[in-house]
């Protein structure tokens, strides 16, 4: 008797999962409006910043999601081979610090830490205070939030 095909096939469906170069984002035509939903008040916000002559805020949104692309890939690479991995909460502190929109697409593109509740708890939260952060910025005024972080934040 001849062993059914869909065990064959199995192992091999796994390891494609699994491998770092079976990387793409699934369902981009419907991530990608909610991406730019999310980005629209913190790209709005450290824009205008950015033309008030205080750069850092686009800065850190550039910089930030950039280098949690670089942790993310690293990280899955770290977990495939079974080392050390980046920690969590060195994460969430590069995403509290602007690199959240690089998570997202990160999380999307090399398919790395999007099942795991308590990190994706955390990392919408960070999201929810950067959009609550800027719609007080722009939409409000300041009167909730800015008038408390502008002497530190310029």
């Amino acid at each position: 008797p001849q062993p059914a095909r869909s065990n064959q096939k199995a192992p091999a469906a796994v390891a494609r999962r699994s491998t770092p170069g079976n990387t793409g984002i699934r369902g981009l035509i419907y991530k990608l409006p909610l991406l730019v939903a999310l980005l629209a008040l913190p790209l709005a916000g450290a824009w205008q910043m950015f033309l008030a002559s205080t750069p850092w805020f686009l800065l850190a949104y550039l910089l930030g999601s950039l280098a949690i692309v670089v942790l993310f890939w690293s990280d899955k690479r770290r977990a495939l081979k079974g080392d050390w991995r980046i920690s969590e909460s060195n994460l969430h502190t590069l995403e509290l610090l602007g690199g959240w929109p690089g998570t997202l697409a990160a999380q999307q593109l090399f398919r790395h830490k999007t099942r795991k509740g308590s990190y994706l708890f955390t990392l919408w939260l960070i999201i929810v205070l950067h959009q609550l952060f800027w719609l007080d910025r722009l939409l409000l005024n300041g009167r909730f939030v800015w008038h408390w972080l502008a002497p530190v934040l310029g």
